[in-house]
């Protein structure tokens, strides 16, 4: 069977491939996973398409090593072509529909470096979380004893020993909250390590520190970046680029009228979050600096509020950051 074009429905033990030969010939069949390659190298299809999902560029790296052209879609793009209830033929269907269709936007395939950064930011942000889920419950339970501490992971971790070590409590309470400070020391050394090696990778980096110049930007945003989008040159846009992070307005048109809403939940969160959070510290600084930049945004802020400003220079660091990933230029500050 000779196919152009074979879609593959991906799963975690089965997968469901399915495609047209030039004979009109439908193939459908599921695979276990031992067998995937094994078929797939039967079949030898020109062309594979699948939903960019979990173990998706992993995949997609085998079959370009193999020579043969890979597709990843978006599985929101994929969703319009599934027909009738979901089972994996028929989106293992949808997704060689939607591979089919000329205009299709398709999704670059991640080298190992890339993933290796991503694995390294995701490992951070789940530390991060657990440290505030920790703080969190230890503050409630120090209320519980009328000690009420300040909001903040570094303001409570400077106060919190001293606190216990003064504060009225049975042997029982100060062991019990013992035992939680040494959980939060043990993973705030856990996140300064990672801190460290995202600084020394973009240190390493040209790419990352010609985007660790800009003004909001360190090497948490840097390597985040360059891990996410590498050279930027999948968007044909510094706007389309900040759209895909989700830094512009939901926008919904018709009959010539546009209307423009908030920021939408179709976005790349953490990339997001961090940009945002990077704006944040520079517009809190404002009163520092008296350059271009600043008098813009100290009007923006008057004009529109403090945070509406936030998410205005987040998206016009991203869209700088574009410019700079592909014309590979250095920042020059106005």
């Amino acid at each position: 069977m000779a196919l152009e074009l074979l879609a593959i429905d991906l799963g975690k033990r089965s997968f469901h491939l399915y495609g047209i030969d030039t004979d009109g010939v439908v193939l459908s069949r599921k695979v276990s996973r031992a067998k995937l390659a094994e078929v797939v190298n039967e079949i030898a299809p020109a062309t594979i398409a699948m939903e960019a999902c979990a173990s998706a560029h992993h995949w997609a790296r085998c079959w370009l090593a193999a020579g043969r052209e890979v597709r990843l879609i978006n599985p929101r793009f994929v969703k319009a072509f599934v027909k009738g209830s979901k089972n994996d033929a028929v989106d293992a269907e949808a997704i060689f529909e939607a591979a089919a269709r000329p205009t299709m936007r398709f999704v670059p395939v991640k080298s190992t470096d890339q993933q290796d950064v991503q694995s390294l930011h995701r490992a951070r942000d789940r530390l991060i979380c657990h440290r505030t889920a920790l703080i969190n419950h230890t503050r409630g339970l120090l209320a519980e004893y009328g000690i009420v501490l300040p909001q903040g992971p570094w303001r409570f971790m400077a106060q919190a020993p001293t606190v216990i070590t003064d504060a009225e409590l049975s042997d029982l309470a100060r062991s019990i909250f013992s035992e939680l400070l040494d959980q939060l020391d043990d993973l705030d050394r856990r996140i300064k390590k990672l801190d460290a090696m995202i600084v020394k990778l973009c240190r390493a980096n040209e790419t990352c520190r010609r985007l660790a110049q800009l003004p909001g930007v360190g090497p948490i945003i840097a390597t985040a970046i360059v891990a996410a989008v590498n050279d930027g040159r999948q968007f044909r846009s510094g706007r389309e680029m900040a759209a895909w992070i989700g830094l512009v307005p939901r926008q919904y048109t018709t009959g010539g009228k546009p209307r423009l809403g908030g920021i939408g939940h179709r976005a790349n969160h953490y990339l997001r979050r961090q940009l945002i959070h990077g704006a944040r510290a520079v517009v809190s600084r404002l009163s520092k600096h008296d350059d271009q930049r600043s008098t813009w945004l100290r009007a923006l802020v008057a004009r529109r509020g403090f945070n509406r400003a936030i998410v205005a220079l987040a998206n016009k660091t991203a869209r700088i950051a574009w410019v700079l990933l592909t014309k590979k230029a250095a920042y020059a500050a106005p």
